[in-house]
């Protein structure tokens, strides 16, 4: 579900039926929360590949500095 579609969303009307006016108040507070929960996982998820790929080069990086050298296979460094 989108904000846009809890905005939109019609109900039918009841004879005993509930304050429209409330009704679309609520949807309005419901779509923006929504709208901000979104935004933050979006921005969330940005976070997360950015802080993957610093990670994995940082592997990488550390991978080629602690090779064991080529002349000493089995130094016992590993």
């Amino acid at each position: 579900m989108t904000p846009y579609e809890v905005r939109t969303r019609e109900f039918a009307a009841r004879r005993r039926g509930v304050d429209l006016d409330e009704v679309r108040e609520f949807q309005a507070r419901v779509a923006d929360e929504m709208a901000l929960l979104n935004e933050t996982v979006r921005l969330l998820s940005q976070e997360n590949d950015r802080i993957r790929r610093a990670l994995r080069d940082w592997q990488a990086m550390h991978a080629r500095e602690c090779q064991p050298p080529h002349d000493q296979p089995n130094s016992g460094h590993w």
